[in-house]
């Protein structure tokens, strides 16, 4: 039987049924409650985590006490404070569960054995991790680039899966708005029928 993870393996690489089944032996489930850490910034994070269920946010604290989120990962996507996660020293960031979550977890000792018992998952993590460093990029030029309005209506329309799944505040703290500047975003867009206001 297909599973999540074997799906999206396949979508970026060849692989038989066979080769998937050994590679899930790598990985061991786990389940998080809604509002739950997978890490917690300043402990060590042994794990990268596959999403099979739910929403995650990756955090970090500000000077000020605030919690800044940015990234988020929904189903099919990976997470992980990858800087800990390979140097083995204390996590920079937090990662926690916006919805309750299912998802799949590999240490970094079985990340190694994964990679040598199965070298073409390097051209898988490869092609996720350009992916997502991608997307970084453009989110810090959206950023600097498009006025706020843009910004909102860019990632609105890139997710809307994501969007309508996100409390209002941690959505702001994602895009750098106060949770009352989106409020009156969404509201002065309604009334413009969606379109940009600047």
């Amino acid at each position: 039987m297909s599973t999540p993870l074997h799906q999206h393996i396949a979508k970026h690489i060849p692989i038989t049924p066979e080769e998937a089944a050994d590679i899930a032996l790598y990985f061991h489930p786990a389940d998080y409650k809604k509002k739950e850490n997978l890490i917690t910034e300043g402990q060590y994070n042994h794990q990268l985590f596959f999403v099979v269920k739910g929403v995650l946010r990756m955090f970090f604290i500000t000077d000020n006490g605030n919690e800044q989120t940015i990234q988020f990962a929904i189903e099919n996507w990976w997470m992980t404070d990858h800087d800990a996660f390979h140097k083995g020293i204390t996590a920079t960031f937090s990662v926690q569960a916006i919805e309750n979550a299912e998802v799949l977890c590999i240490t970094k000792p079985n990340m190694e054995a994964l990679l040598k018992a199965h070298p073409i998952m390097e051209r898988y993590f490869r092609m996720v991790y350009e992916r997502a460093y991608t997307a970084s990029l453009f989110r810090v030029k959206y950023i600097f680039d498009y006025s706020k309005d843009r910004f909102y209506l860019h990632f609105s329309n890139a997710y809307p899966e994501v969007v309508q799944r996100i409390p209002q505040k941690i959505l702001a703290s994602f895009l750098g708005f106060t949770p009352e500047y989106l409020s009156e975003l969404r509201k002065k867009l309604a009334k413009n029928g969606g379109h940009p206001i600047s």
